[in-house]
């Protein structure tokens, strides 16, 4: 019987390089896109695919990210006192039921495996998701339900693709399938950046994965690759000759918001798919681009 996927790891250490100043005293997740922070949209997507334990892996400095997730007696009560419930409601939106968050501090800029393996104590014995924030995903149902369910019907490991903008396949991690029949199969391996005109399909790793705990036998022992750091890609290529690994194709839009033109086309679609502030907007962007 498949087990449940009931924990996500959230590596959120990461500097933030490409988006420097606006990282420097902000942690790049808790950016805002349009009127929240990356990790709160992150965080709604992880319990709309039935996550009950969000594991966060920290950095040194980022305090910040922790305190978003506590309460704030003071401006709570000054909300409550002037009667904005919906400002309040929003506020307390994100706040974590008891248990339900941890945080575990990578000591070292290691890599994401190494961020990953910084997890095994608190993950067990069961499979688990990964949850890059950078990646941020608008899609219905979110991507990592679309992750748990193919998992919960093949098993094994569960890794989220995509298409990548043509003639760009070489700039990413590129997935190997056995076969190609619909949006699930089997893979073969991974390639990193391979060689243009190489890439033995289009299909790249855009920052969802269903693991077994399996995994962290390999990143307990995993050299150093790519900008000397623990690559999780190096792990799961080395599990794959143990365990099957699917690659699944997700119905949806990736933003990489690591990036400043990323982050602004969260922004943007963002805005224009609120359930309020759509058409205003709409409105402001239309006016822009015709230099009003």
């Amino acid at each position: 019987m498949t087990k449940k996927v009931r924990k996500a790891v959230l590596p959120v250490a990461g500097l933030g390089t490409r988006i420097l100043p606006a990282a420097k005293a902000t942690p790049k997740n808790l950016l805002n896109v349009f009127d929240r922070p990356i990790l709160s949209y992150i965080v709604e997507e992880a319990r709309a695919a039935g996550i009950e334990h969000l594991i966060f892996i920290v950095g040194r400095g980022q305090t910040a990210i922790e305190d978003y997730f506590d309460s704030n007696p003071e401006l709570e009560d000054q909300l409550e006192a002037k009667g904005k419930a919906d400002i309040l409601a929003d506020v307390r939106k994100d706040l974590p039921r008891p248990g339900e968050m941890s945080f575990v501090r990578q000591m070292a800029p290691l890599g994401l495996g190494h961020a990953v393996w910084c997890a095994r104590d608190l993950i067990g014995d069961e499979p688990f998701a990964v949850m890059l924030p950078d990646m941020l995903m608008a899609a219905d149902p979110p991507a990592l339900a679309q992750a748990v369910a193919a998992h919960d019907k093949v098993g094994g490991n569960i890794i989220v693709v995509e298409p990548a903008p043509e003639g760009e396949a070489h700039k990413y991690g590129i997935v190997a399938l056995e076969g190609r029949d619909g949006r699930l199969n089997r893979m073969t391996g991974m390639v990193e950046k391979p060689a243009p005109g190489t890439e033995p399909s289009n299909l790249f790793i855009s920052g969802r994965y269903v693991l077994q705990p399996k995994i962290f036998d390999k990143l307990a022992d995993q050299q150093r690759g790519a900008g000397g750091e623990i690559q999780l890609t190096d792990a799961m290529a080395r599990l794959m000759a143990e365990q099957p690994f699917h690659a699944l194709e997700y119905e949806g839009t990736t933003f990489d918001c690591g990036d400043p033109v990323g982050l602004l086309r969260a922004n943007i679609a963002f805005a224009l798919r609120h359930p309020s502030l759509s058409g205003a907007a709409r409105r402001a962007a239309e006016e822009l681009l015709q230099g009003r």
